[in-house]
């Protein structure tokens, strides 16, 4: 068992979005769709931290919509060809977390709208 955060550390780290390619990561992460869901995974809210460093190397927190995905093994490798795709990037590291668990609350507007629930 992990030890709790400290009272006011958010459960998922903030991403870069000052970052000159964040909005470029972000459109490769749209071009990743989750296989059995026809909405992209960032939209659907699998996404939570993209951190990019001053050098231009991107670490990806993301998240399954369930611990066993019959992806779960491949969509890490996805992300990370898309995000390699992108110019200018230097490096891509995809890291599975299932803290917090993903809920459908997670999804944008979009995502939500596209299944059916708004």
């Amino acid at each position: 068992m992990t030890d709790p955060l400290p009272e006011g550390t958010p459960l998922i780290r903030p991403s870069s979005t000052d970052h000159p390619l964040y909005e470029s990561v972000v459109e490769a992460c749209r071009s990743v769709y989750d296989p059995e869901i026809p909405v992209n995974i960032y939209d659907l809210g699998l996404v939570y931290t993209i951190d990019i460093s001053d050098d231009n190397a991107v670490d990806i927190v993301m998240t399954l919509t369930a611990p066993g995905c019959p992806v779960a093994g491949e969509m890490p490798g996805w992300v990370a060809d898309a995000v390699n795709a992108v110019a200018g990037v230097r490096q891509v590291d995809v890291e599975m977390t299932f803290e917090p668990q993903w809920g459908m609350d997670m999804m944008s507007d979009e995502a939500r709208l596209e299944l059916g629930f708004m």
